[in-house]
């Protein structure tokens, strides 16, 4: 399976930041999130703070590059001290199916929805088409 990597990037660059990493720097409950949350999407967008930088003594890319080597995962992009993670094989999981069958609570949720409310980002987010 083929993922363009280059609009998956700018899809997530447009929403907030699924994990922000705190004062207390890169700890294993920061990771544990992390890789949960990769778990759970696949690409997600993770935001250093400036304490975070100060606390660890790194640079905002080499914090970048031991986030995902810790998680093993790609380093998509780094912008200020924002960056993007992706997981192939979690992504692959999300997007194929990994969701449930018809009686899945993400169903149920979604047709107890009132018409014309707006959706959150989060719900909106469409992944781009796989080859």
């Amino acid at each position: 399976m083929r993922v363009d990597l280059k609009r998956l990037k700018e899809l997530v660059q447009q929403g907030p930041a699924d994990v922000i990493i705190g004062k207390n720097g890169l700890s294993e409950g920061v990771l544990r999130e992390i890789d949960r949350r990769l778990k759970e999407k696949g690409v997600i967008k993770v935001k250093a703070l400036k304490s975070a930088l100060a606390v660890t003594g790194l640079d905002r890319r080499e914090l970048a590059r031991r986030v995902a080597e810790a998680v093993r995962a790609r380093l998509l992009d780094v912008r200020g001290r924002t960056f993007v993670l992706y997981r192939h094989e979690d992504y692959v999981r999300v997007v194929e199916g990994g969701k449930g069958g018809e009686g899945s609570a993400d169903n149920r949720a979604a047709s107890a929805q009132p018409r014309g409310r707006r959706k959150r980002w989060s719900q909106r987010l469409k992944y781009p088409q796989t080859y």
